[in-house]
Protein backbone atom coordinates (compact mmCIF):
# COMPACT_ATOMS: atom_id res chain seq x y z
CA UNK A 1 0.00 0.00 0.00
CA UNK A 2 2.58 2.05 0.73
CA UNK A 3 4.19 2.17 -2.58
CA UNK A 4 0.68 2.47 -4.42
CA UNK A 5 0.49 5.60 -2.22
CA UNK A 6 3.94 7.05 -3.32
CA UNK A 7 2.93 6.55 -6.80
CA UNK A 8 -0.22 8.50 -6.31
CA UNK A 9 1.09 11.69 -3.98
CA UNK A 10 3.78 13.68 -4.24
CA UNK A 11 4.34 13.85 -0.64
CA UNK A 12 3.06 11.87 2.01
CA UNK A 13 2.48 12.85 5.95
CA UNK A 14 3.73 10.37 8.55
CA UNK A 15 2.84 10.70 12.11
CA UNK A 16 3.90 12.39 15.67
CA UNK A 17 5.21 11.02 18.48
CA UNK A 18 4.19 7.81 20.40
CA UNK A 19 6.17 7.56 23.35
CA UNK A 20 6.36 11.51 24.19
CA UNK A 21 2.35 11.88 23.78
CA UNK A 22 1.90 8.93 25.80
CA UNK A 23 3.73 10.44 28.90
CA UNK A 24 1.14 13.45 28.29
CA UNK A 25 -2.02 10.94 28.58
CA UNK A 26 -0.19 9.69 31.77
CA UNK A 27 1.77 6.43 30.87
CA UNK A 28 4.53 6.24 33.77
CA UNK A 29 8.39 6.39 33.47
CA UNK A 30 9.94 2.76 32.84
CA UNK A 31 6.35 1.27 32.23
CA UNK A 32 6.24 -0.32 28.99
CA UNK A 33 4.03 1.27 26.26
CA UNK A 34 3.38 -1.90 25.06
CA UNK A 35 1.53 -2.82 28.00
CA UNK A 36 -0.46 0.17 27.02
CA UNK A 37 -2.03 -2.35 24.64
CA UNK A 38 -3.37 -4.45 27.03
CA UNK A 39 -4.66 -1.96 29.85
CA UNK A 40 -5.08 1.23 27.45
CA UNK A 41 -6.05 0.27 24.15
CA UNK A 42 -8.46 3.03 23.82
CA UNK A 43 -5.94 5.44 24.55
CA UNK A 44 -3.51 3.89 22.05
CA UNK A 45 -6.24 4.05 19.27
CA UNK A 46 -7.54 7.64 20.02
CA UNK A 47 -3.51 8.59 19.41
CA UNK A 48 -3.73 7.27 16.38
CA UNK A 49 -7.17 8.69 15.69
CA UNK A 50 -5.95 11.71 16.02
CA UNK A 51 -2.77 12.05 14.02
CA UNK A 52 -5.28 10.97 11.65
CA UNK A 53 -7.68 13.38 12.25
CA UNK A 54 -4.54 15.56 11.57
CA UNK A 55 -3.93 14.62 8.02
CA UNK A 56 -1.32 11.77 8.71
CA UNK A 57 -1.38 9.42 5.56
CA UNK A 58 0.80 6.74 7.51
CA UNK A 59 0.48 5.66 11.40
CA UNK A 60 3.06 3.80 12.87
CA UNK A 61 2.10 1.10 15.78
CA UNK A 62 2.78 0.61 19.58
CA UNK A 63 5.56 -1.31 19.01
CA UNK A 64 9.07 1.09 18.56
CA UNK A 65 10.67 -1.33 21.67
CA UNK A 66 8.70 -4.52 20.82
CA UNK A 67 10.95 -6.62 20.02
CA UNK A 68 12.44 -9.80 22.54
CA UNK A 69 15.21 -8.22 23.74
CA UNK A 70 13.42 -4.65 25.01
CA UNK A 71 10.83 -5.96 26.22
CA UNK A 72 13.05 -8.24 28.49
CA UNK A 73 13.54 -5.59 30.52
CA UNK A 74 9.50 -5.43 31.57
CA UNK A 75 9.54 -9.66 31.71
CA UNK A 76 7.62 -9.58 28.63
CA UNK A 77 9.66 -11.48 26.44
CA UNK A 78 7.29 -14.31 25.43
CA UNK A 79 4.53 -12.03 24.78
CA UNK A 80 6.35 -10.73 22.02
CA UNK A 81 4.43 -12.09 18.74
CA UNK A 82 0.88 -11.16 20.67
CA UNK A 83 1.87 -7.78 21.53
CA UNK A 84 2.70 -6.83 17.85
CA UNK A 85 -0.11 -8.28 16.90
CA UNK A 86 -2.10 -6.59 18.91
CA UNK A 87 -0.34 -3.12 18.72
CA UNK A 88 -1.24 -3.41 14.45
CA UNK A 89 -4.54 -4.47 15.01
CA UNK A 90 -5.28 -1.10 17.10
CA UNK A 91 -3.90 1.27 14.58
CA UNK A 92 -5.32 -0.99 11.50
CA UNK A 93 -8.83 -0.71 13.24
CA UNK A 94 -8.55 3.14 13.30
CA UNK A 95 -6.77 3.54 9.62
CA UNK A 96 -9.70 1.16 8.01
CA UNK A 97 -12.04 3.25 9.86
CA UNK A 98 -10.46 6.34 8.32
CA UNK A 99 -12.52 7.08 5.47
CA UNK A 100 -9.38 7.45 3.14
CA UNK A 101 -6.13 5.80 2.46
CA UNK A 102 -3.83 5.34 5.66
CA UNK A 103 -0.89 3.20 5.72
CA UNK A 104 -0.17 1.28 9.03
CA UNK A 105 3.75 1.09 9.80
CA UNK A 106 5.26 -1.60 11.95
CA UNK A 107 7.27 0.36 13.99
CA UNK A 108 10.56 -1.77 14.83
CA UNK A 109 13.08 -0.06 17.12
CA UNK A 110 16.72 -1.15 17.68
CA UNK A 111 16.91 -4.32 19.80
CA UNK A 112 19.19 -2.09 22.84
CA UNK A 113 22.34 -4.06 22.47
CA UNK A 114 25.68 -3.82 20.54
CA UNK A 115 26.38 -6.46 18.20
CA UNK A 116 29.53 -8.37 18.10
CA UNK A 117 32.44 -8.39 17.79
CA UNK A 118 31.63 -4.87 20.02
CA UNK A 119 28.34 -6.48 21.74
CA UNK A 120 26.38 -9.67 23.19
CA UNK A 121 24.04 -10.22 19.75
CA UNK A 122 25.24 -11.56 16.87
CA UNK A 123 23.77 -10.16 13.44
CA UNK A 124 21.98 -13.51 12.66
CA UNK A 125 20.63 -13.73 16.16
CA UNK A 126 19.32 -9.85 15.83
CA UNK A 127 17.72 -10.92 12.93
CA UNK A 128 16.16 -13.84 14.38
CA UNK A 129 14.90 -10.98 17.27
CA UNK A 130 13.76 -9.18 14.46
CA UNK A 131 11.95 -11.92 12.49
CA UNK A 132 9.62 -12.61 16.03
CA UNK A 133 8.44 -9.21 16.23
CA UNK A 134 7.53 -8.77 12.23
CA UNK A 135 5.60 -11.69 12.30
CA UNK A 136 3.45 -10.32 15.13
CA UNK A 137 2.88 -7.22 12.99
CA UNK A 138 2.60 -8.92 9.91
CA UNK A 139 -0.19 -10.80 11.59
CA UNK A 140 -1.95 -7.46 12.84
CA UNK A 141 -2.25 -6.40 9.38
CA UNK A 142 0.93 -4.13 8.86
CA UNK A 143 1.59 -2.77 5.44
CA UNK A 144 5.03 -2.19 5.91
CA UNK A 145 7.54 -2.47 8.22
CA UNK A 146 8.95 0.77 9.68
CA UNK A 147 12.68 0.05 10.75
CA UNK A 148 13.53 3.41 12.36
CA UNK A 149 16.23 5.16 15.21
CA UNK A 150 18.97 3.26 13.38
CA UNK A 151 22.55 3.24 14.08
CA UNK A 152 24.61 0.73 12.94
CA UNK A 153 24.68 -1.31 9.35
CA UNK A 154 24.84 -4.41 11.23
CA UNK A 155 21.63 -3.82 13.06
CA UNK A 156 19.84 -2.49 9.80
CA UNK A 157 21.08 -5.50 7.81
CA UNK A 158 19.42 -7.89 10.45
CA UNK A 159 16.25 -6.05 10.44
CA UNK A 160 16.08 -5.62 6.49
CA UNK A 161 16.95 -9.37 6.56
CA UNK A 162 13.68 -10.15 8.89
CA UNK A 163 11.61 -7.96 7.16
CA UNK A 164 12.54 -9.89 3.82
CA UNK A 165 11.76 -13.26 5.28
CA UNK A 166 8.43 -12.09 6.06
CA UNK A 167 8.14 -10.82 2.45
CA UNK A 168 6.69 -7.61 3.85
CA UNK A 169 8.01 -4.42 2.49
CA UNK A 170 9.98 -2.29 4.79
CA UNK A 171 11.69 1.17 5.11
CA UNK A 172 14.69 2.28 6.80
CA UNK A 173 15.68 5.40 8.92
CA UNK A 174 18.46 6.21 10.89
CA UNK A 175 19.31 8.80 13.84
CA UNK A 176 21.82 11.31 13.26
CA UNK A 177 22.36 12.39 16.36
CA UNK A 178 26.36 12.93 16.75
CA UNK A 179 28.22 15.73 14.80
CA UNK A 180 25.81 14.96 11.97
CA UNK A 181 26.80 10.82 12.16
CA UNK A 182 24.36 8.10 13.65
CA UNK A 183 25.99 6.71 17.00
CA UNK A 184 28.04 4.10 15.25
CA UNK A 185 29.82 6.86 13.24
CA UNK A 186 27.78 6.98 9.83
CA UNK A 187 27.47 9.72 8.00
CA UNK A 188 24.01 10.87 5.83
CA UNK A 189 25.29 9.75 2.78
CA UNK A 190 27.39 6.38 3.63
CA UNK A 191 24.04 5.40 5.04
CA UNK A 192 22.56 6.20 1.74
CA UNK A 193 25.16 4.06 -0.26
CA UNK A 194 24.69 1.33 2.64
CA UNK A 195 20.71 0.82 2.01
CA UNK A 196 21.58 0.50 -1.93
CA UNK A 197 23.91 -2.76 -1.10
CA UNK A 198 21.10 -4.60 1.01
CA UNK A 199 19.71 -7.62 -1.42
CA UNK A 200 16.33 -6.74 -0.94
CA UNK A 201 15.85 -2.90 -1.52
CA UNK A 202 13.87 -0.87 1.01
CA UNK A 203 10.66 1.37 -0.18
CA UNK A 204 11.86 4.69 1.48
CA UNK A 205 14.91 5.44 3.81
CA UNK A 206 15.66 8.78 5.43
CA UNK A 207 16.15 10.25 9.25
CA UNK A 208 14.28 10.53 12.71
CA UNK A 209 14.98 11.66 15.94
CA UNK A 210 18.55 13.08 16.55
CA UNK A 211 18.80 16.65 17.84
CA UNK A 212 15.94 18.39 16.46
CA UNK A 213 14.59 19.85 12.79
CA UNK A 214 17.26 21.57 11.61
CA UNK A 215 19.90 19.17 11.79
CA UNK A 216 17.43 16.48 10.68
CA UNK A 217 17.02 18.42 7.49
CA UNK A 218 20.77 18.58 6.69
CA UNK A 219 20.55 14.52 7.23
CA UNK A 220 18.12 15.18 4.83
CA UNK A 221 20.39 16.62 2.32
CA UNK A 222 22.70 13.85 2.42
CA UNK A 223 20.81 11.41 2.12
CA UNK A 224 19.03 12.61 -0.70
CA UNK A 225 22.25 13.81 -2.55
CA UNK A 226 21.48 14.99 -6.47
CA UNK A 227 18.88 11.89 -6.96
CA UNK A 228 17.88 9.84 -4.56
CA UNK A 229 17.37 6.35 -5.60
CA UNK A 230 14.57 5.83 -3.35
CA UNK A 231 11.96 8.35 -1.40
CA UNK A 232 13.39 9.96 1.10
CA UNK A 233 11.97 10.42 4.96
CA UNK A 234 12.13 13.06 7.60
CA UNK A 235 10.61 12.54 10.67
CA UNK A 236 12.37 15.50 13.13
CA UNK A 237 12.10 15.92 16.67
CA UNK A 238 9.60 18.72 17.85
CA UNK A 239 12.74 21.23 18.70
CA UNK A 240 15.13 20.18 21.20
CA UNK A 241 14.43 18.59 24.48
CA UNK A 242 14.86 21.24 27.31
CA UNK A 243 14.44 19.28 30.65
CA UNK A 244 12.13 21.33 33.41
CA UNK A 245 12.35 19.55 36.42
CA UNK A 246 10.51 16.03 35.61
CA UNK A 247 8.95 16.76 32.63
CA UNK A 248 10.99 17.23 28.79
CA UNK A 249 9.59 19.82 27.04
CA UNK A 250 9.84 20.26 23.27
CA UNK A 251 10.87 24.05 21.92
CA UNK A 252 9.41 23.39 18.31
CA UNK A 253 6.07 25.37 17.95
CA UNK A 254 3.81 24.10 15.24
CA UNK A 255 4.85 27.19 13.49
CA UNK A 256 8.59 25.86 13.55
CA UNK A 257 6.99 21.99 12.16
CA UNK A 258 5.41 23.54 9.37
CA UNK A 259 8.16 25.66 8.19
CA UNK A 260 10.40 22.75 8.93
CA UNK A 261 8.26 20.15 6.66
CA UNK A 262 8.81 23.31 3.43
CA UNK A 263 12.30 22.69 4.13
CA UNK A 264 12.46 19.10 4.18
CA UNK A 265 10.52 18.80 1.14
CA UNK A 266 12.83 20.97 -1.05
CA UNK A 267 15.73 18.70 0.57
CA UNK A 268 14.04 16.11 -0.74
CA UNK A 269 11.94 14.39 1.12
CA UNK A 270 8.86 12.88 0.07
CA UNK A 271 7.78 11.27 3.60
CA UNK A 272 7.77 13.52 5.96
CA UNK A 273 6.58 13.44 9.60
CA UNK A 274 7.27 14.26 13.33
CA UNK A 275 9.30 12.22 16.01
CA UNK A 276 9.49 13.25 19.64
CA UNK A 277 7.38 15.84 20.69
CA UNK A 278 5.51 15.86 18.10
CA UNK A 279 1.56 16.16 18.89
CA UNK A 280 -1.42 16.49 16.58
CA UNK A 281 -1.40 20.38 16.31
CA UNK A 282 2.26 19.77 15.26
CA UNK A 283 1.34 17.47 12.47
CA UNK A 284 -1.50 20.05 11.87
CA UNK A 285 1.06 22.38 10.85
CA UNK A 286 2.87 20.17 8.59
CA UNK A 287 -0.15 18.76 6.91
CA UNK A 288 -1.03 22.47 5.97
CA UNK A 289 2.51 22.76 4.79
CA UNK A 290 2.38 19.69 2.77
CA UNK A 291 -1.09 20.76 0.94
CA UNK A 292 0.23 24.71 0.20
CA UNK A 293 3.70 23.66 -0.41
CA UNK A 294 5.14 24.97 -3.73
CA UNK A 295 8.51 23.51 -4.48
CA UNK A 296 11.45 25.53 -4.14
CA UNK A 297 15.58 25.08 -4.18
CA UNK A 298 17.46 22.70 -2.19
CA UNK A 299 18.43 24.62 0.75
CA UNK A 300 21.39 25.51 1.56
CA UNK A 301 22.67 24.89 5.53
CA UNK A 302 22.63 28.48 6.39
CA UNK A 303 18.95 28.80 5.37
CA UNK A 304 18.27 25.83 7.25
CA UNK A 305 19.74 27.53 9.72
CA UNK A 306 18.38 30.56 10.09
CA UNK A 307 14.77 29.09 9.60
CA UNK A 308 15.10 26.45 12.19
CA UNK A 309 17.60 27.40 14.48
CA UNK A 310 21.23 26.69 14.94
CA UNK A 311 22.16 22.86 14.56
CA UNK A 312 22.62 20.85 17.73
CA UNK A 313 24.95 18.66 16.49
CA UNK A 314 26.64 20.23 13.82
CA UNK A 315 28.91 17.91 11.46
CA UNK A 316 32.41 20.01 10.44
CA UNK A 317 31.53 21.22 7.36
CA UNK A 318 28.11 22.11 8.49
CA UNK A 319 29.91 24.13 11.20
CA UNK A 320 32.24 25.52 8.52
CA UNK A 321 29.58 26.32 6.25
CA UNK A 322 28.05 29.00 9.25
CA UNK A 323 31.27 30.40 10.52
CA UNK A 324 31.42 31.36 7.41
CA UNK A 325 27.45 32.89 7.00
CA UNK A 326 28.04 34.46 10.02
CA UNK A 327 31.55 36.31 8.61
CA UNK A 328 29.44 37.03 5.81
CA UNK A 329 26.84 39.10 8.05
CA UNK A 330 29.55 40.47 10.30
Amino acid sequence: MLARRLAEVPVLLADGATGTNLFAMGLANGEAPELWLDSHPDRIAALHRAFVEAGADIILTNSFGGNARRLALHGLQHRTRELNRRAAEIAREVADAAGRPVVVAGSVGPTGDLLAPLGPLTEGEATEVFAEQIAGLCEGGADVAWIETMSAPEEMRAAAAAAAQARLPWTLTASFDTAGRTMMGLMPDAFASFAATLPTQPLAIGANCGVGAADLVVSVLGIAGDEPAVPVIAKANAGIPVVLGDSVIYSGTPEIMEVYAHLAMDAGARIVGGCCGTTPAHLAAMRRALDAHATGPRPAIAAIIEALGPLAQPPPTAGAERRASRRRSA
